[in-house]
């Protein structure tokens, strides 16, 4: 119990002293292992070199540029809703975005083609 200006306070008793060591301690005993299924997937599309034409051509295409699912809700002419973005939902997100900057790298770079049809 802890008596101040002439209240008691009383603590629960698994309430300790928190110190540095104690925080860490406590975080590594009760840290459970993140299982993650997607990585050997991740790693791939991050490893994937593109080394072929048509294999870009065929990334920049099936890739979009914006997301697909993204829309403006309009009723006689007013906007009345907004549906998000959805891609940024996939867990897969920041792979296929850099699978598709590195096909049009590819295009540009090594065979100087003009993507702004991709675009």
């Amino acid at each position: 119990m802890l008596k101040t200006n002439n209240r008691r306070i009383v603590f629960p008793a698994f309430i300790n002293s928190v110190g540095e060591n104690h925080q860490i301690g406590t975080k590594k005993k009760f840290a459970q292992p993140k299982l993650d299924l997607l990585q050997p997937l991740r790693t791939w599309l991050d490893e994937l070199e593109i080394q072929n034409r048509k294999f870009a051509k065929f990334i920049a295409i099936l890739i979009p540029a914006q997301c697909p699912f993204e829309r403006d809700v309009m009723l006689f002419g007013r906007k009345i809703g907004h549906i998000p973005p959805m891609c940024k939902l996939n867990p897969l997100y920041d792979q296929l975005v850099g699978l598709r900057f590195r096909a049009l790298c590819y295009l540009v770079d090594q065979c100087g083609e003009d993507i702004q049809s991709y675009c």
